[in-house]
């Protein structure tokens, strides 16, 4: 974070991401974020942020950093030069981390002796968190990252870094150099390069989660060159070798689809997510190859990381593993802003040893929402922390939190409406009545549609978003009704439709206003543009009930 006076500081975060341009966004008073964006790309990404000297010491910055829950790495002295300090800027502001898994689920891998997770290679996603919670626990001390080749021209073996560590924000994570001349010696397809580990983030982005979870473990960087089946058994068959007996995890980094729709990408992801957990490589190649032949638009891939994944499974099987369990999946179209039309698919797998065949569970649809089902309070505690989160970033210049891991009922699709209040003052309401998506990805886009795009108040600012308080309510299916004596005040929300206009009110505004049935139906008629009292004559009615949560509430 960079100051031009005697305060100056800078935020520093992990590596990994490239700019190539910059720009500066004004988030709050005196307080701007400088984003950067790759050529090519429409997203920006969070560099730093910068407060004004005329306004804030370097105390005050932690403070205002502290208050809006942005957490640093590292607070450091700063260039004086602009130029400079904006082409040293690096990633996401903030510090991944990595919440406590439930014991239930703890539980459920505690059998596993081998767990080598598949996880995405891009910026962090949601995929990357749910890979390493199934680590979280454990007692590992050396982890074999295996990346893909994106930076240098295509070269079959598999490059092994010759440094003696990666060093992130964090600090140094130490490379296993004995491990790596073992396998060296093991595979005669492993040459000592290290070109190719220079500039490649599907290495990189994985070593902060190391240094977070296992400040102690040294890793094995590995950038396997081509997804050529015999060279990945070959490597797989040499890992099992180099590792037995030793507390060491496999990571295979790869993304899945790159650019399809959302909805041809949930497809294509499906099967090489089934095929990954048979555990069988042939299987993957196969549904890879069967993909890519069917001629989707915009699928440049399935699998960018297809060589790490072959190898992985193959070390996998080698080290003991039986099965694979599909941990979870989503694409890029599932965050709250995220784009359906050109996506990339992200997953979370992991092989082991344990009972049973495949796992693909995470993969089902949730079955549509049952009249008088609730959701429960984790639920409801997790689909506000999503919406205040989702708002935040948005805030902060950053991408918005990915929608995943909810229950299935949070999955079901239903109609919701994000309110924010400031006090008792109403700052923003937007909802969607239709029950078209599932509830989590409503509420994360109502959320950031009532903080930015309701027309009767000015955008949300990151400043006051700490005062707001956030309510939501999810909604039943509507229902027709025949005339205004069907209405109950208090139980059912209306939507009232008559001439061209309609208006709706949720079931508890009248009672927060104290309004009957009849004073709410003349404030409905205002609200769509029509005379009081006109809902008597030729209006149509709809009522639909709703589950409302909040903070405080």
């Amino acid at each position: 974070m960079p100051f031009p006076n005697e305060h100056a500081g800078r935020m520093k975060a992990p590596g990994g991401f490239k700019a190539d341009s910059f720009r500066r966004k004004k988030i709050a008073p005196g307080v701007s974020m400088i984003v950067g964006r790759k050529k090519g790309e429409t997203t920006m990404t969070a560099q730093s942020v910068r407060f004004d000297k005329d306004k804030f010491t370097a105390a005050e910055a932690r403070k205002w950093l502290a208050d809006h829950d942005m957490k640093p790495l590292s607070f450091e002295a700063a260039s004086s030069k602009e130029a400079e300090l904006e082409k040293a800027a690096t990633a996401d502001p903030l510090a991944p981390e990595i919440p406590e898994i439930p014991e239930t689920e703890a539980k459920m891998y505690d059998d596993y002796n081998h767990v080598e997770p598949l996880v995405p290679m891009g910026a962090t996603t949601f995929a990357e968190v749910d890979a390493f919670r199934q680590a979280q626990g454990s007692e590992y001390d050396l982890f074999v990252i295996l990346g893909t080749n994106h930076t240098v021209p295509p070269f079959r073996g598999v490059a092994v870094y010759s440094g003696g560590g990666f060093r992130t924000p964090l600090g140094v994570a130490e490379v296993d150099r004995k491990a790596a001349e073992a396998l060296l010696s093991a595979d005669p397809d492993c040459v000592s390069r290290d070109e190719p580990h220079l500039r490649e983030h599907s290495v990189e982005v994985l070593v902060p989660f190391v240094q977070v979870l296992f400040p102690d473990a040294k890793i094995l960087p590995l950038i396997v060159g081509a997804p050529d089946p015999v060279l990945c058994d070959r490597l797989g068959q040499a890992l099992g070798a180099v590792l037995r007996g030793r507390k060491a995890l496999v990571v295979a980094s790869s993304d899945l689809s790159h650019y399809p729709s959302a909805k041809d990408a949930s497809v294509v992801d499906r099967k090489v997510l089934e095929a990954a957990a048979r555990l069988d490589p042939a299987a993957v190649r196969t549904a890879i190859a069967a993909e890519m032949s069917r001629g989707i638009p915009g699928l440049a891939t399935c699998a960018c990381g297809e060589a790490p994944i072959l190898a992985a499974m193959s070390a996998a099987k080698a080290l003991g593993a039986t099965r694979g369990v599909v941990v979870s999946y989503a694409n890029s179209g599932d965050v709250p802003a995220g784009d359906s039309r050109r996506v990339v698919g992200y997953g979370a797998v992991a092989f082991a040893d344990g009972p049973g065949g495949a796992d693909t569970g995470a993969l089902q649809r949730p079955a549509g929402f049952s009249s008088g089902e609730t959701l429960d309070p984790g639920d409801r505690k997790a689909l506000l922390a999503l919406a205040r989160e989702t708002i935040r970033h948005r805030l902060a210049g950053g991408t918005a939190p990915p929608v995943t891991g909810f229950s299935p009922k949070a999955r079901k699709p239903r109609g919701a409406f994000v309110t924010l209040k400031k006090g008792r003052e109403l700052r923003g309401c937007i909802g969607n009545m239709a029950p078209g998506a599932p509830l989590d990805r409503t509420v994360g886009a109502m959320a950031l549609r009532a903080a930015f795009n309701d027309p009767r108040f000015p955008p949300v600012t990151l400043e006051e978003l700490p005062r707001l308080t956030i309510e939501i309510s999810a909604l039943t299916p509507m229902r027709p009704v025949a005339d205004a004596g069907d209405i109950v005040v208090e139980r059912d929300g209306v939507l009232l439709e008559k001439d061209g206009r309609s208006a709706v009110f949720l079931p508890q505004v009248a009672t927060e206003q104290g309004w009957g049935r009849d004073e709410m139906l003349d404030h409905l008629c205002r609200k769509a543009g029509l005379p009081a009292g006109s809902w008597r004559k030729g209006a149509k009615f709809s009522v639909f009930q709703a589950e409302v949560f909040g903070e405080g509430i």
